[in-house]
C-alpha cells in the first residue's frame, strides 16, 4: 500500500513565520532565513543529549522567574531560527512558540555536522543583530564538550568572551552569576 506522501509548493513570495505551520512534522528543522526557508535534517542521540544536559544545567541554576526551553522560536530580523536552547527573561509572555529577542537573555547552539556553518556565521550574526545580548556555540571536541562564550559587543556582533573545555570549569555572568563545568556535559 502506497504511502501518503506531504506535497508542498513554496510561496510565491518570501517565506514568513506563518507558512511554518504548514509545513510537515517529520524531525526536520525549518527556519527563516532572509526570507528563505532553511531545512537542516535531524541531528542525531548525542546532539540531542548533549543539548538536554546543557539545559538541565542551566535550569537547575537558574533564578526564580527565568525560563530554560528547548527549541523555542526566536524571531529575528528577516526570519525566524529555532535555537537548542533560549534563557527566556522573567515577565517573558508564555505559551508563544516565538519568543521576542527583548525576552532573550541567552541562546544556545549545540553543532553538529549539519548545522556547523548555520551555528558558527549566520545564526550568531542573526542574533547579534536581534540583539540578543549573549549566545553559546557548543562543539563536540576532542576529549568532550567545548563551550564557546560570546557576548554582544559595540554595534550588532559577537565578541568572545571565552572558551570553556571539559577540564576548564570557570564562573560565568551570563545570564546570571554561577559556574560552567563542561565536564558534566556526555562526553
Amino acid at each position: 500500500m502506497a504511502q501518503p506522501t506531504y506535497e508542498w509548493r513554496p510561496p510565491e513570495r518570501s517565506w514568513r513565520e506563518q507558512d511554518l505551520l504548514d509545513l510537515p512534522e517529520d524531525g526536520n528543522r525549518y527556519e527563516i532565513i532572509d526570507g528563505s526557508l532553511h531545512v537542516t535534517p535531524p541531528a542525531g542521540p548525542d546532539h540531542h543529549e548533549l543539548a538536554d544536559d546543557i539545559r538541565m544545567t542551566v535550569r537547575q541554576a537558574a533564578p526564580p522567574g527565568w525560563r530554560v526551553i528547548r527549541e523555542i522560536g526566536v524571531r529575528v530580523p528577516g526570519g525566524n531560527l529555532l535555537p537548542d536552547i533560549t534563557v527566556l527573561k522573567p515577565g517573558a509572555p508564555r505559551s508563544r512558540m516565538w519568543a521576542e529577542p527583548t525576552d532573550i537573555a541567552l541562546v544556545v547552539e549545540v553543532e553538529s555536522p549539519n548545522s556547523r556553518r548555520h551555528d558558527r556565521f549566520t545564526k550568531p550574526a542573526l542574533y547579534a543583530e536581534a540583539g540578543i545580548r549573549s549566545y553559546w556555540r557548543v562543539e563536540h571536541g576532542d576529549f568532550g564538550p567545548v563551550a564557546y562564550r560570546y557576548q554582544l559587543g559595540k554595534g550588532d556582533h559577537y565578541e568572545l568572551l571565552g572558551t570553556v573545555g571539559p577540564d576548564d570549569p570557570v564562573s560565568v555572568d551570563e545570564p546570571w552569576p554561577r559556574r560552567l563545568d563542561p565536564s558534566a556535559w556526555p562526553r
